[in-house]
């Protein structure tokens, strides 16, 4: 885990994190958020190249907006090469624009907000990658709904090249200003590895998150 001088989500405990057994648990499917783009540093390439590989070699599928292009088309693709089972949510007008990966199961639907809920309903747990204002309002509507203990999935930034800071600044920023209670940072986990995804997403769903996040104290 990076440090940082903001308030960082819960960190991983100083257990060895290889020990974690994905088979233990009920994480079948991951949803992952990220860009449809590829941003201006091949780092952030990089890194949803090898999630993808990470979650095929679990075993686990993935969940996904469907789309062939940027960090969303690598992810597929790195998933689908390595063996794995990928599902793609795309709403219809998207499809020329982010173009579709017709080499996995894609599911095409009407709206974004159908498209949100069944990628929420067909997930076991989230990884949010690098991104831009559309990922930033995937993510702010899951962390809504675990405010409002909607679900208690688990959540996991990938902080690649420290990306998050700047998002987990102005989340301190709301709780200082009495908006958004302290005990939220345990509803998600920040890492700076594709190594330490899925053990942050088995320490998250091993805790107990059975907090009220809806209460400002």
């Amino acid at each position: 885990m990076a440090g940082s001088k903001f308030d960082e989500p819960m960190p991983l405990s100083n257990q060895n994190m290889s020990n974690h057994n994905m088979s233990k648990h009920n994480i079948k499917s991951v949803c992952v958020y990220c860009g449809s783009s590829f941003g201006n540093d091949d780092v952030y390439r990089t890194a949803a190249h090898d999630l993808g590989q990470v979650l095929a070699g679990a075993g686990i599928r993935l969940v996904y907006g469907g789309g062939g292009v940027g960090l969303m088309g690598e992810v597929a693709r790195a998933v689908h090469s390595a063996g794995g089972q990928v599902l793609g949510i795309m709403p219809q007008f998207l499809r020329t624009r982010e173009i579709l990966f017709d080499d996995v199961e894609t599911r095409v639907v009407q709206t974004m907000h159908e498209r949100k809920m069944m990628m929420f309903e067909e997930s076991d747990a989230f990884v949010v990658v690098p991104g831009g204002v559309g990922t930033l309002e995937e993510v702010i509507e899951l962390l809504s709904w675990r405010r409002l203990d909607l679900h208690k999935k688990p959540i996991i930034f990938l902080n690649t090249h420290n990306f998050w800071a700047p998002f987990f600044a102005l989340i301190e920023h709301t709780q200082q200003a009495g908006f958004t209670p302290d005990n939220f940072r345990r509803t998600y986990v920040s890492v700076d590895t594709v190594e330490e995804v899925l053990p942050a997403i088995m320490e998250l769903q091993a805790i107990d998150t059975n907090v009220d996040t809806r209460k400002v104290v």
